[in-house]
């Protein structure tokens, strides 16, 4: 075999629900590796699980990816060289070389049916003993296998040897030896002529040419098979590096039962792709100048695998928000707005640009998420909705509020639209707060809950100006008719 000379790496997602976190996190080490030696990045796509497969799953990871900005330089919607990217499209290809398998007498032929083996798993279960094929059809005469394959169905399975051990070398772990007598006789062809994982996986990577499987260390246990199944072609081993898991908080892996793991949702909330791959990076790798924020290019300069854990990093929400809001906070308005009308963030607001643009600065500072704009700033855009008792600040009663709404209006409406600034205002309502013997605080979160609806919004002079004055007074008006009542 040629050697190989280029790194070629890749990942092989399966289009069986929303394209998911980890395929993010999995993808970001394999393209900084590849981007560290100059070398390839691929993306194949592992459709052969036909009962979990969802349509348009696969349009969803080419999309998730890019918004990420993890490119990749071959796979099924750029093409290479190399492909097709599917595995649906390869079946003669596994086909082939199952058969090979068998004839070399490193496969064999398994007739069992579904009951049998369950039957099988039970006793063993039962006994105490790891549940495992128990190697019923390699004992069939050469006449009787010839007999049914014929008449079939029928899987291939891996005839792992009977003992020794299957050792790797692990680029995060070190060696990793496994006891053949522990490793089953995994089905590399099932009945309806579909791979399983592990043939299509050791079959496409090496005629794709991948120098380096990077993947979670869940995979760990299914690496001896791989070994053995390249060892039985003949073909050169690839070098491995199983990245720790993304864990919950109570150590276990990573779920959406405990934490989002659809990229659809990180999107949805409105994380920035810079932020997520920051994070990500964070969660299984650490920069050696002790770096919480820097992007994919100065992870690249600095990427080794002996930075990478061993131990599963919990995916903590709180501190990707953290994170995330650092982001924000460095975009400058304009690309704020630019951001917030590309993901689509202002499609129900009916108004200018220039209005937005004016908005965003009195809540640059409080967003985390983008999705937190609507919450922060739906007064601005629209009538404000409360309970009426929320007029009556700590205590104080009806005709308190209406005494005091009636001073700031006759304070106010006089101002020329042209002087409606905060400068001008906040010194007429500090003048009130002596004048009616108020404390500012009880004074401005009255004004602030007649304005605004809320009792916690940006600040309340500056919130005024960007009103105006016609829609600041109308509201004040329309507290004071709402306190009449």
């Amino acid at each position: 075999m040629k050697a190989k000379t280029s790194v070629r790496v890749r990942i092989a997602p399966s289009p069986t629900g929303d394209p998911h976190i980890g395929t993010a996190y999995t993808a970001l080490f394999n393209l900084v590796f590849a981007k560290k030696n100059k070398g390839q990045f691929l993306l194949r796509i592992e459709d052969t699980d036909r009962t979990r497969y969802k349509e348009g799953s696969e349009d969803q990871i080419f999309e998730s990816l890019k918004w990420l900005g993890l490119t990749y330089d071959e796979g099924p919607d750029v093409g290479g060289k190399f492909g097709p990217y599917r595995q649906s499209e390869r079946l003669e290809t596994y086909q082939k070389y199952a058969g090979e398998l068998v004839q070399k007498g490193h496969a064999y032929y398994c007739f069992c049916t579904q009951d049998r083996l369950k039957e099988v798993r039970e006793q063993m279960i039962a006994q105490k003993k790891m549940p495992m094929y128990d190697r019923h059809c390699l004992k069939l005469s050469k006449e009787e296998v010839q007999k049914r394959v014929k008449s079939g169905p029928y899987v291939i399975r891996l005839k792992v040897p009977d003992d020794g051990t299957t050792s790797f070398t692990d680029m995060v772990r070190g060696t990793v030896s496994f006891e053949n007598k522990g490793i089953d006789d995994q089905v590399l062809l099932k009945s309806d002529g579909y791979p399983t994982y592990h043939l299509g996986v050791v079959v496409d990577d090496h005629l794709m040419g991948i120098t380096h499987v990077i993947r979670a260390e869940e995979w760990i246990s299914s690496t001896p098979k791989h070994v053995l199944l390249y060892q039985a072609f003949g073909w050169d081993l690839p070098q491995y590096a199983h990245l720790p898991l993304l864990r919950n908080k109570d150590k276990s892996k990573i779920s959406k039962r405990k934490n989002p793991t659809s990229l659809l949702w990180y999107r949805s909330q409105g994380y920035l792709p810079s932020a997520l791959i920051n994070f990500l990076a964070l969660m299984g790798w650490s920069h050696p100048e002790g770096k919480e924020q820097f992007d994919i290019d100065d992870m690249v300069k600095h990427f080794s695998f002996d930075r990478i854990g061993t131990v599963g990093p919990v995916f903590d929400l709180t501190k990707l928000e953290w994170l995330n809001g650092v982001y924000i906070r460095q975009l400058s308005v304009e690309k704020l707005y630019d951001l917030l009308k590309k993901e689509g963030f202002l499609d129900q607001i009916d108004a200018e640009k220039e209005y937005v643009m004016k908005v965003l600065p009195l809540i640059h500072e409080r967003l985390k998420k983008l999705l937190e704009f609507h919450e922060l700033t739906d007064f601005f855009f629209s009538a404000v909705r409360y309970d009426i008792k929320e007029l009556f600040v700590k205590g104080r009663g009806r005709e308190d509020a209406q005494t005091a709404l009636n001073a700031f209006l006759k304070e106010t409406k006089s101002l020329a639209e042209k002087d409606w600034k905060a400068k001008t205002l906040e010194p007429k309502g500090r003048t009130l707060v002596d004048t009616l013997e108020w404390k500012a605080g009880e004074l401005f979160m009255l004004l602030r809950v007649a304005v605004t609806g809320k009792t916690a919004t940006p600040p309340l002079f500056e919130t005024m100006e960007v009103l105006g004055k016609e829609t600041t007074l109308a509201r004040i008006e329309y507290a004071l008719t709402a306190l009449q009542k």
